[in-house]
């Protein structure tokens, strides 16, 4: 059963000489950095990185000798200013966790590759059918398959796909760390493989129209979907990106701790909580500036302290429901703060 996942996961992302199953997400990453790095190398990491992926580099990979040094998602420069001869990887993610900035990846990659770095992408967000990435030049892309693959919030797992070399390498060190998953959660992965691509599709929809919604209302400062137009990255989506998902991120325009918590109180259809991907709509407050280490990311005129975020994963109930959701919130904190 693992092996007819791999394989599948394999068939999904062009280029790939096969796949590596590891027991989450978080594993997958771990592993592939414990496969790709040695004591004294030195890792770049996009600073719009998932906070696990960052909390690794703080911790796990320091105790291994490990350095780590972030850089602006959406600055070239700023990836080719922080490289030097001990640079033997760079960890990407697009779009970026909770703000969503598209990088260009293609540019990145070839970057890296002129210089003899290891790019690794996770690409969890688009998964392989809405962005291939090895055929964008990634050396080795990782998935959270817990999210989009599952579609149903019932088990965990992660993945790396990469070309013959790099895939052997992971493979052995896989092995050796004894990472291995369960024939049931395999199963239930193929499961969820069957229903994605539709899935998906719908997510998509219904996270649009939520999006255009949102970007009309007086409470929010900024709504951060790269399928919208006018959003970190947005010319980028569209050149590279062959399809979206239903996560997202939306800004208020400041407001006292009480009010934001009205609004999350005040959402009865969304369920609060830190995953996504699944077929429930969750929605999770977020404090995007309290995880950056080489860019400054509040908005225009806007100070750290003001800024309150929701992350939304938009799962598969009405979207009609899910916006009159949203309206109950939106009121909740419009009247905390004396807008009503």
């Amino acid at each position: 059963t693992q092996w007819a996942l791999a394989e599948a996961l394999t068939q999904l992302e062009p280029g790939a000489a096969g796949t590596v199953l590891y027991p989450s997400g978080v594993a997958a990453i771990a592993g592939v950095l414990l496969t790709v790095l040695r004591p004294g190398d030195v890792l770049l990491m996009t600073d719009n990185a998932y906070e696990p992926s960052r909390a690794m580099g703080r911790g796990l990979l320091r105790d291994f000798g490990v350095e780590t040094r972030w850089f602006d998602p959406t600055d070239l420069a700023s990836f080719e200013a922080a490289c030097c001869e001990r640079t033997r990887c760079v960890l990407l993610g697009s779009p970026g966790s909770l703000t969503m900035e598209v990088q260009d990846v293609p540019a990145l990659a070839a970057a890296a590759k002129a210089r003899g770095i290891v790019s690794v992408l996770d690409n969890t967000w688009a998964s392989p059918l809405g962005f291939a990435a090895l055929a964008h030049g990634v050396d080795i892309s990782v998935m959270s398959l817990t999210k989009h693959v599952s579609g149903h919030s019932d088990c965990m797992m992660g993945s790396a796909s990469a070309g013959p070399e790099w895939y052997r390498k992971l493979r052995v060190r896989a092995q050796g760390l004894g990472n291995v998953v369960s024939p049931d959660d395999a199963s239930l992965m193929l499961r969820g493989l069957r229903t994605m691509k539709l899935r998906l599709e719908a997510e998509t929809a219904s996270a649009l129209a939520i999006a255009q919604w949102l970007e009309g209302r007086p409470e929010v400062a900024r709504v951060l979907c790269p399928m919208l137009p006018g959003s970190p990255g947005h010319e980028l989506w569209r050149r590279d990106f062959t399809g979206g998902c239903g996560l997202f991120s939306f800004v208020l325009k400041g407001g006292t701790s009480a009010a934001r918590d009205a609004l999350i109180d005040a959402l009865g259809l969304f369920g609060i909580g830190y995953s996504w991907g699944g077929f429930e709509s969750l929605a999770t407050p977020v404090d995007p500036a309290s995880i950056r280490t080489a860019s400054a990311w509040p908005l225009v005129g806007m100070e750290p302290g003001d800024i309150f975020g929701v992350r939304l994963s938009i799962g598969l109930e009405d979207t009609a429901d899910l916006i009159a959701d949203l309206g109950r919130g939106l009121a909740a904190w419009a009247a905390q703060e004396g807008q009503a």
